[in-house]
């Protein structure tokens, strides 16, 4: 039993996909079309583009998305390996939009527009570099929690992303972020400050969740061709409607990795298969269970390696 998972935001870098690109016309053909889409030289940003222009939060998602979901095609025609038979489709925050289109839920098109809107509701929630993100590291959730009630009275942060064990992700306008930092150093507590200009996965992404919510209600979801692990629940769905508010939701809430990796794992999972840029969600994987067998796709050379499941 295999599941397949998607990055998010982190991963892109430039000339992601280009050998995809370069040798399949139909992968040029989705980079045109998410063009058209957006109204915006995507090919041309993620390719050729400064890093700093790709790693604007507007384009980094509907970037991740198209690489990802390009590669999974690629697989899809050119392997002797059914990637459709996962049991679990699960992507890491803005990843959980290319497990829903890969699995049938979305369609590419409604996706990549729905990304580019994501993106800039997301970075315009907070005012430009008041809002960031610190990652907490070696300390299970359950002291981070402690700390964070010990101490709301002082600073106002949240936990963001349970991403594996030792590895938190705390959310916060800049000032709070800073007094929480003093108060691990206290406590001889690694945590190192994200290169994020937002502080995505709270309650300040309040207009965020609000865009959202008017854009996604207004979008067709389909029923799935298989499950589909949501963030905010770290449990599988084939429910549309269901699927619908858990995306809304995700907005604010936690990205519960962590816990969806378990649940699969705990389900008879013990293969995993990330498609799309860089290798960063297999190792949060193996540092939950380093018993697991984990490949990643993101070269045209890589798809070979899905014979050896």
């Amino acid at each position: 039993m295999f599941s397949v998972l998607f990055p998010g935001q982190g991963s892109q870098s430039v000339g992601m996909a280009k050998d995809f690109y370069d040798s399949y016309d139909y992968v040029k053909d989705l980079f045109k079309q998410a063009d058209d889409a957006l109204q915006l030289p995507l090919s041309k940003i993620i390719f050729e583009g400064s890093k700093d222009l790709l790693n604007e939060t507007e384009n980094t998602q509907p970037a991740i998305f198209l690489v990802s979901y390009a590669i999974y095609n690629v697989i899809k025609k050119e392997s002797s390996f059914d990637i459709s038979k996962a049991k679990f489709f699960a992507g890491h925050s803005l990843g959980e939009y290319s497990a829903l289109a890969c699995s049938g839920i979305l369609n590419f098109k409604d996706t990549i527009k729905i990304l580019k809107i994501r993106g800039r509701a997301m970075q315009n929630a907070v005012p430009k570099n008041e809002g960031g993100m610190v990652a907490i590291l070696g300390v299970e959730i359950n002291k981070i929690e402690e700390i964070l009630k010990k101490n709301e009275n002082i600073f106002n942060c949240f936990l963001a992303n349970d991403n594996c064990n030792g590895q938190v992700v705390v959310s916060g306008k800049i000032k709070d972020l800073q007094l929480l930092a003093d108060e691990l150093k206290k406590l001889n507590i690694k945590n190192v400050m994200l290169p994020v200009s937002a502080p995505f996965h709270c309650k300040l992404m309040g207009p965020a969740t609000q865009i959202m919510a008017d854009v996604i209600s207004r979008t067709e979801f389909s029923k799935p061709n298989n499950l589909v692990v949501s963030n905010v629940t770290a449990q599988p769905s084939d429910d549309p409607v269901k699927i619908k508010q858990l995306l809304i939701d995700q907005i604010e809430k936690p990205v519960r990795w962590r816990e969806s990796v378990v649940s699969m794992i705990n389900s008879g999972n013990k293969e995993f298969i990330e498609i799309g840029p860089g290798k960063v969600l297999s190792g949060l994987v193996k540092r939950i269970d380093r018993n697991v067998k984990l490949i990643q796709v993101n070269t045209i050379d890589d798809i070979n390696n899905l014979n050896n499941l």
